[in-house]
């Protein structure tokens, strides 16, 4: 199937949201490292890149390109503190998310 470059107005923000974050969860290990941020966040714990490294068995470069799309999905949010970036789940972002796949059947 082709699509036309020029028809993207044509999909609505709704099913941009869902392929976005669809695709930035499309993989296990993001799937485990948002899982594992999410968690982290309800500790009221930070986490930043050397603790994801330290907690699962991948090269930081491995890290860093997972992160980097879960970041772009809008899913995980950056604050810089020092030298260092901490990592934060955007429940919000999730929340809209599961509310948009759960209507998209329907509409």
């Amino acid at each position: 199937m082709r699509i036309i470059k020029n028809k993207k107005e044509d999909i609505s923000k709704e099913v941009m949201l869902i392929a976005q974050v669809s695709d930035a969860l499309a993989h296990p290990v993001r799937v485990v490292l948002f899982r594992h941020i999410m968690q982290a966040n309800r500790k009221m714990t930070e986490v930043c890149n050397k603790d994801l490294v330290e907690t699962f068995d991948y090269a930081q470069a491995t890290i860093s390109q997972h992160m980097k799309k879960l970041v772009k999905s809008g899913l995980v949010e950056i604050k810089k503190k020092e030298q260092f970036s901490y990592y934060f789940a955007n429940l919000g972002m999730f929340m809209q998310y599961l509310s948009e796949t759960k209507k998209f059947p329907t509409e």
